[in-house]
């Protein structure tokens, strides 16, 4: 393991050294991080493509160490690194930087099967290097708000909570690059619904353990104008959506789409909670809507960002009820994914500073691949259930108690 130098230096706080491997499109997350003289600066980026390493240089200046390979990167004497490559990428990454003994920020999902998950939970208790996973929806106002009317018994006890995902711009993104792609995702059940699941597990207080799927492949798959997405969010027009409606008049395709642009999966956990969860990729709108069930209520979220509440009810009502008995406003978000980025930046750096227990947790994350992965195989064989994997007792207690030694 490599030597950790102090953070405290005669002046004050020394500046974290910060690399970042994979510089696409949410290397805008490392900017809250970039900070130097204030605790923290990019030092380093590895990217295979040259374009975006003179981004890279371009964004953090002319001394940031550019790299074009995991080894270049690792010898730049780091204090961390956020792994934000593809997806299939993230197993191999993770467990180079953790063998360094550099700590890492590793953009969720975890991996894309739960054995590699799992292996990097394992590579992190063996090396003892720090691993903080980005599921950044734990430190969105708008689950804040749920996860604090839940522990505040507002709803009573929980015993179900739904989630409908509705994707508005699936067929602008994710089935028009790699995502598209089995080998390189799994499935979008996982990939994008790894979010979701953890959501649900967290306002649930507990993790799958048996699911069964449903869905397939019902709008993108019958498309046929495709062509070569590599590079394709270099030049990302967002004003697209507007002019790529209906979903049946998508161009430029992925030439590979073997992944379900429609799913549902339902969860039993350990605790006795019922879960569901829905995703599609073709609805004219896009955010998410959840609704918890508990034995003395009930709460529901409308909107995920600024500008969104959450709705209880908590009364007996004869009929439909338009109006909630209490109605809460969720605070302005500031910052990206509904102000959560800057959030989970700085939980991310205090962490690798200081240690200790943090609102993410590998465990979670861990759980999140696992149900996600299930919840795949199940719906690609027509529904059956299958259990989700139990993880090693030794690792669970180790990063619950904060990833600490002795």
């Amino acid at each position: 393991m490599k030597h950790q130098r102090s953070y405290w230096g005669g002046g004050g706080k020394v500046d974290l050294r910060i690399g970042i491997i994979g510089y696409g499109l949410r290397a805008s997350l490392v900017d809250h991080a970039h900070q130097p003289g204030a605790g923290s600066a990019v030092v380093a980026v590895c990217d295979p493509r040259r374009e975006r390493l003179a981004a890279a240089a371009e964004r953090y200046g002319a001394d940031t160490v550019l790299a074009t390979t995991l080894d270049e990167l690792l010898a730049a004497d780091l204090d961390a690194v956020f792994v934000l490559s593809p997806d299939h990428l993230h197993e191999e990454h993770a467990l180079a930087a953790l063998r360094a003994g550099v700590a890492v920020y590793l953009e969720k999902p975890l991996a894309i099967t739960t054995e590699g998950g799992d292996r990097i939970l394992a590579e992190a208790h063996a090396s003892g290097a720090k691993l903080y996973v980005g599921h950044n929806m734990r430190h969105m106002p708008v689950i804040q708000t749920m996860r604090e009317l839940v522990v505040a018994g507002e709803i009573g006890e929980v015993k179900a909570v739904w989630c409908r995902h509705f994707v508005g711009h699936g067929g602008d993104f994710y089935f028009k690059d790699w995502h598209a792609e089995r080998s390189r995702s799994t499935g979008l059940l996982l990939q994008k619904g790894a979010h979701d699941i953890d959501v649900i597990h967290w306002l649930a207080g507990g993790y799958t353990r048996r699911v069964n799927a449903m869905g397939g492949l019902t709008v993108y798959g019958g498309i046929s104008d495709r062509h070569d997405g590599s590079g394709y969010l270099d030049g990302h027009d967002w004003d697209r959506y507007e002019r790529n409606w209906p979903p049946t008049a998508q161009t430029g395709l992925n030439p590979v789409i073997d992944v379900e642009d429609l799913s549902m999966v339902t969860m039993a956990l350990d605790n006795g909670v019922f879960a569901t969860y829905q995703q599609c990729h073709y609805t004219p709108d896009y955010w998410r809507n959840y609704t918890v069930i508990g034995t003395e209520g009930r709460l529901e979220n409308f909107g995920d960002g600024t500008g969104a509440r959450v709705e209880v009810w908590n009364r007996r009502h004869r009929g439909y009820a338009a109006q909630a008995d209490r109605t809460v406003a969720v605070g302005e978000a500031q910052g990206g994914h509904g102000g959560a980025d800057p959030r989970i930046v700085a939980e991310f750096l205090r962490f690798v500073r200081d240690g200790g227990r943090t609102l993410t947790s590998p465990v979670a994350a861990r759980e999140a691949v696992a149900t996600g992965c299930a919840a795949t195989e199940s719906l690609r064989s027509g529904g059956a259930p299958v259990d989700v994997p139990v993880l090693d007792a030794d690792l669970v207690s180790y990063f619950d108690g904060g990833q600490r030694r002795g």
